[in-house]
C-alpha cells in the first residue's frame, strides 16, 4: 500500500473512506502484483506498467474507472463508457449498494492481457 494513496483516501468523508478501502482491497485481490501510486492527484493502479484502474473522489461520489475496457458493455445506471469506450466508469454515491464482486469480475477481464 502506498502512503500517498492512504493519505488521499483519509482526507475524504467517512463513507468515501469505506468505499475507497473496499475498492482498494478488491483491486489488490483481483490484480496480483498490482502497483499502487498517487498520480495526477488520484490513486492509480498498474499491472506490468499499464494502467488498470483509477479511484477519484469528488464532493458527492467516488468514481472507479477501469482501462482496457473496450469489450466490456455499458450497463445503464451502473457502468458508463468514457472516451471512445476503452475506459468504463462507475460512480458510487453515499448509500449505494455496490456490487464489488461484479467490479472485480470486470477488472479481472480488463487486466487479463496486461
Amino acid at each position: 500500500m502506498n502512503d500517498d494513496v492512504t493519505q488521499y483516501i483519509n482526507k475524504t468523508q467517512p463513507w468515501q473512506i469505506d468505499v475507497c478501502e473496499k475498492l482498494r482491497a478488491m483491486i489488490g485481490e483481483s490484480i496480483p502484483g498490482v502497483e499502487e501510486r498517487l498520480q495526477y492527484g488520484k490513486p492509480h493502479y498498474l499491472k506490468n506498467g499499464h494502467y488498470a484502474a483509477v479511484i477519484a473522489v469528488a464532493k458527492a461520489k467516488v468514481s472507479f474507472m477501469v482501462f482496457n475496457a473496450t469489450d466490456i458493455p455499458e450497463v445503464k445506471g451502473f457502468l458508463r463508457a468514457m472516451g471512445a469506450g476503452e475506459r468504463k466508469t462507475v460512480d458510487i454515491k453515499e448509500g449505494d449498494n455496490v456490487d464489488y464482486d461484479a467490479l472485480a469480475g470486470i477488472l479481472e477481464k480488463t487486466t487479463a492481457t496486461l
